[in-house]
Formats: structure tokens, C-alpha cells, sequence
């Protein structure tokens, strides 16, 4: 795998993370009352918060993603 093609699949990682966290926030949010403002508050929260190591590490644990 050369070096554009690991930048790509980290670049992925990083994105499908982000996008489950904040999917999973803002549902979160909505099944405990809070207003559309409100999920999407957390929905940014959750973002802002990522675990960027965890991304990285699940992708050495797993060569396939």
C-alpha cells in the first residue's frame, strides 16, 4: 500500500467515525427530550470530542479498513 492509499483509508476511518459519533449523539439526544438545537448540540459535542487515537488505532489492529 503506498502512501496516498493509507492517507485515503486514515481519511475514511477518521469520517465514518465522526459520522457515527455524531449520528449516535443526536439520536441520544432525541430519545432523551432534547430540542432540535439541542441534538444537534451534542451532535457538534461528540465530534469535538473523538477519540482520534482509538480511529487510528482500530485501523492498525484491522489492515483491512
Amino acid at each position: 500500500m503506498n502512501q496516498r492509499e493509507s492517507q485515503r483509508r486514515l481519511a475514511e476511518a477518521v469520517r465514518d467515525a465522526c459520522r457515527k459519533a455524531a449520528q449516535e449523539a443526536y439520536e441520544n439526544a432525541g430519545v432523551s427530550g432534547l430540542c432540535e438545537e439541542g441534538r444537534w448540540e451534542c451532535a457538534v459535542s461528540a465530534l469535538r470530542s473523538l477519540d482520534l487515537e482509538a480511529v487510528i488505532d482500530a485501523m492498525q489492529d484491522d489492515p483491512q479498513k
